[in-house]
């Protein structure tokens, strides 16, 4: 039994790493460009930032002020949620 707990958190311990590089962060900025064509958002923290498929574009353009939900995957942010700030 104490074999077994132990393969068990050693299991645990080494798959943690994965599980905080899925976590989502968040960051509010200014929109320096969009581009729907290739489904991404600049902002003026200097990265570029990649939208679903399915992501509504309305009401963004260059100069608006967002609040970026993402989660980074394979070196690429990809937005989870965004809320624009009045």
């Amino acid at each position: 039994m104490r074999l077994l707990i132990a393969a068990l958190m050693a299991t645990a311990f080494f798959l943690s790493p994965l599980v905080a590089s899925a976590e989502s962060a968040d960051v509010e900025a200014t929109i320096t460009n969009v581009d729907t064509g290739n489904l991404s958002l600049s902002l003026d923290d200097g990265k570029k930032y990649q939208a679903p498929e399915e992501f509504n574009f309305d009401g963004l353009e260059p100069g608006v002020k967002v609040l970026v939900f993402y989660t980074e995957v394979d070196g690429k942010r990809v937005i989870n949620d965004l809320e624009i700030i009045q």
